[in-house]
Parts: C-alpha cells; sequence; structure tokens
C-alpha cells in the first residue's frame, strides 16, 4: 500500500508561482510512475506531467514551458514547480503513483490563479 501526501497549493495571481510537493510513503511493488493531475470544477481530472521510474517525463501541452516536475533527493518525492500561472490553472492538483499492480491517489491540494 502507498500514501501520498501533496502540499504547497494556494491562492497566487496571474502570473505567479507555485511548488507543490508529494511524498510517497509505504512499498511501491516493481518500477513506478509518479504524476500530477489536475481537475478543475465540473471538468475530468486530466493529467498534467509525470515521471517515470527511468526518469521519462511527460507534460500536458497546456503546461509544457511553465510547469517542471521533478524528484527530490529520494525518488519517492516529487515536485512541481508551476510558473506563468493563469486562471485556467486553477484546480485541484493531485499526486499519483502508479506501480506494476495497482494506482495511488493523495487527497489532493487546491490551487487558485487570480486575475
Amino acid at each position: 500500500q502507498v500514501r501520498l501526501v501533496e502540499s504547497g497549493g494556494g491562492l497566487v495571481q496571474l502570473g505567479g508561482s507555485l511548488r507543490l510537493s508529494c511524498t510517497a510513503s509505504g512499498s511501491a511493488r516493481g518500477t513506478y510512475t509518479m504524476a500530477w493531475f489536475r481537475q478543475a470544477p465540473g471538468k475530468q481530472r486530466d493529467l498534467v506531467a509525470s515521471i517515470a521510474f527511468d526518469d521519462d517525463i511527460n507534460y500536458a501541452d497546456s503546461v509544457k514551458g511553465r510547469f517542471t516536475i521533478s524528484r527530490g533527493n529520494v525518488k519517492h518525492m516529487i515536485y512541481l514547480q508551476m510558473n506563468s500561472l493563469k486562471p485556467e490553472d486553477t484546480a485541484d492538483y493531485y499526486c499519483n503513483l502508479r506501480d506494476e499492480e495497482d494506482i495511488f491517489w493523495g487527497q489532493g491540494t487546491q490551487v487558485t490563479v487570480s486575475s
């Protein structure tokens, strides 16, 4: 079982920056990918960025060039540096871990970008 805890959300103005953190505890099975998803009110949950066990990284087109996903000093910590934030980035952001047998989610952290 894996537990994910996010932090770092908040209210920021247009063009501002935030850094989200996610720490995983427990035991993932085999290799795993960690990712950030987001869900705006009334919309589906979408992938923002992912980092695989071999450090292969992918971004949603809407955040390329503005967001950066990275690892902490240990593999089970990831960050999402969000720059040049826009009102359309407003959402609940969720940390996700997918291992060889299961998918785990954090409780989410809210990001609000005001114009």
